[in-house]
């Protein structure tokens, strides 16, 4: 066996490694857009919360608007009385399931120990990553859920939207109630955000959320380049 050919399995194997090691991620990566007509100042920051009828009992909106309002107030945004409120907040969001096929490597040594020392599922016998044998594919599926939020940000008096933002995230979590805390925090980190603009937000995992890929707490960090996503 040629020094190359042992050289692109190994890359194999380590490549195969870090598929497997990706899904333990430390961090939520968010993606946000941003339309913005922003230009109020501190003193005009009251706000209401603005429902469709249907809406008015809604315990789920209501658990979101906590949490879209903690971060609002973060930017001097105090919330009031509809008739004394400078902008109303609209909020929409979801949660959309998928089934994503993965081409996984397998590494299976039909002939058992002591003809190749390690058992059957052996990396250095004829079927592993550096034997002889080529390498076997198995393709797995997987749901993977995307959670969406978006704020929408009006003048009361004029109706003029001044602000909508959406922000949206993927991943194994099948629950909207445990991705909301990321998707508030991402969607108001950096306002007001410029026109048009589209940058990533990540929060540090909440271990202890028991919210696999999507929920957390944490102060925002910037992704592997600037926010500008």
């Amino acid at each position: 066996m040629t020094f190359d050919r042992w050289t692109r399995r190994a890359t194999l194997f380590i490549a195969a490694l870090t598929v497997l090691l990706s899904g333990c991620t430390t961090y939520v990566t968010t993606q946000v857009t941003a339309f913005s007509d922003w230009s109020g100042s501190d003193a005009t920051r009251t706000y209401a919360f603005t429902r469709a009828d249907d809406q008015q009992n809604n315990l789920e909106l209501s658990t979101y608007e906590r949490l879209v309002g903690n971060e609002l107030a973060a930017h001097a945004f105090r919330q009031v009385d509809t008739s004394q409120a400078h902008y109303l907040v609209g909020l929409s969001y979801g949660i959309r399931s998928d089934m994503v096929t993965v081409a996984q490597p397998v590494y299976y040594n039909p002939w058992p120990a002591p003809y190749w020392g390690r058992g059957a599922f052996d990396p250095w016998g004829p079927w592993g990553p550096w034997g002889p044998a080529p390498m076997a594919y198995m393709n797995e599926s997987y749901p993977i859920f995307t959670h969406l939020l978006g704020v929408r940000i009006t003048e009361r008096v004029s109706g003029k939207e001044v602000y909508n933002v959406t922000a949206r995230n993927s991943g194994g979590e099948s629950s909207l109630v445990r991705a909301m805390p990321y998707l508030a925090r991402s969607a108001l980190a950096d306002f007001p955000l410029g026109n048009g603009v589209v940058h990533t937000v990540r929060f540090p995992l909440d271990k202890n959320s028991g919210a696999g890929n999507e929920v957390g707490a944490g102060s925002a960090t910037p992704a592997s380049a600037p926010a500008a996503q």
